[in-house]
C-alpha cells in the first residue's frame, strides 16, 4: 500500500476506509487526503475518511489537489507545512499517488538537489523527470 519516498514520507492511490488502522500499525502519524471529494464515491469522500482515520489515532489532512492548478506554490507549501508539523510518518494519497509525489517533490525544491528529488520519487514508481527544470 504505501510506496516510501523518504522513510517519513509515503503516497499510495485511493486507499479504503479500512486501510487507516494499517497505517497508524506501520508508524503513521498523519494522513493527507490529496484527492477531491468529487472524484470519489461516498465512502471515499474526506468525510468518511477523515472519520475512520481519527478513529484509528490519525491526524487527517484534505488538501484536494486538481490538475490544473497543481503546480502552484500554495500546494506545495500546504503540504510542505503538514509533514514539517508531523510528529511521525505522513501518509497521502490521491488517485494515484502521482499527484502527492509531484506536490512533496515541488516543496522540496532548493532543500534538495533535483536529481535527488527526482530519484527518490522513481525509486517509489513515480517518473517525474518532467519536473526537474522546476525543481532547481
Amino acid at each position: 500500500m504505501a510506496r516510501f519516498i523518504t522513510d517519513d514520507y509515503a503516497v499510495s492511490p485511493q486507499i479504503t476506509q479500512a486501510a487507516m488502522a494499517q497505517l497508524a500499525e506501520m508508524g503513521f502519524t498523519d494522513v493527507i487526503c490529496n484527492r477531491p471529494d468529487e472524484e470519489n464515491g461516498p465512502d471515499e469522500q474526506h468525510g468518511p475518511m477523515q472519520d475512520a482515520a481519527e478513529a484509528a489515532g490519525l491526524k487527517f489532512h484534505y488538501l484536494p489537489l486538481v490538475h490544473s492548478s497543481l503546480l502552484e506554490t500554495r500546494n506545495a507549501d500546504a503540504q510542505k507545512a503538514v509533514i514539517e508539523g508531523a510528529e511521525g510518518k505522513v501518509f497521502a494519497y490521491c488517485a494515484s499517488g502521482n499527484r502527492s509525489s509531484v506536490v512533496w517533490a515541488l516543496g522540496q525544491a532548493g532543500q534538495m538537489p533535483a536529481s535527488d528529488i527526482v530519484d527518490k520519487a522513481a525509486a517509489a514508481g513515480y517518473d517525474l523527470s518532467q519536473l526537474r527544470p522546476m525543481l532547481g
